[in-house]
């Protein structure tokens, strides 16, 4: 899909496919990078949309670097074949689109067009504290919010905080008490949640 397919987005209570999806996310990051100075190229930014994601609402995919680091100009002259920047991916799930009113779709693109921000300036892209000070001044989430409920949660021994969630079986979960909570330095209990048993 070329850039300016971009002006013509269906309305985002309409949107009923993936290229619908894609076509208004990629018009609203395009309004977006305007309106919040963001310094990004969105020529090489790809899209796709995933039917599998069920933590993430969306995703920067990034070719990885071994001498990248946020904060640390890349010179892409050295690092591209091209000498360009190298194309990334922005990938939407469906699922959290079906989840998110307009608004909270529109904070979770801000959010990861700061990962094409760092990615396109320094090679990498991490939650540290310059992605946290860019999201506050772009008025996004840090954290975007779980739209599905994870299968398990851990939980403290101590106080019954839960400490942690996880979507699959892995050793966390098969061995819970192995572990210690941050919180009371206690061990954890895992709850699987009585739909899920």
């Amino acid at each position: 899909m070329a850039l300016d397919d971009i002006d013509v987005p269906v309305a985002y209570d309409a949107v009923e496919t993936h290229d619908e999806l894609i076509r208004w996310s990629r018009a609203y990051c395009a309004r977006a990078v305007e309106q919040y100075e963001f310094a990004v190229d969105l020529e090489p930014v790809e899209w796709e949309v995933s039917t599998r994601a069920k933590r993430r609402a969306a995703a920067v995919k990034t070719p990885q670097f071994d001498d990248a680091a946020v904060g640390e100009r890349l010179d892409w002259a050295s690092h591209s074949p091209s000498g360009q920047t190298p194309p990334c991916t922005m990938s939407l799930s469906w699922r959290a689109f079906e989840s998110f009113e307009r608004s909270e779709w529109a904070a979770t693109l801000r959010h990861e067009l700061v990962h094409v921000e760092q990615f396109q300036a320094y090679g990498a892209t991490d939650h540290g504290q310059a992605f946290k000070r860019r999201a506050d001044a772009v008025d996004a989430p840090f954290r975007v919010r779980r739209f599905t409920d994870p299968k398990y949660v851990l939980t403290c021994t101590d106080c019954g905080d839960d400490v942690a969630y996880r979507y699959r079986e892995c050793k966390l979960v098969r061995q819970p008490t192995a572990y210690r909570s941050s919180c009371c330095e206690a061990t954890l209990s895992c709850i699987q949640p009585a739909d899920e048993t």
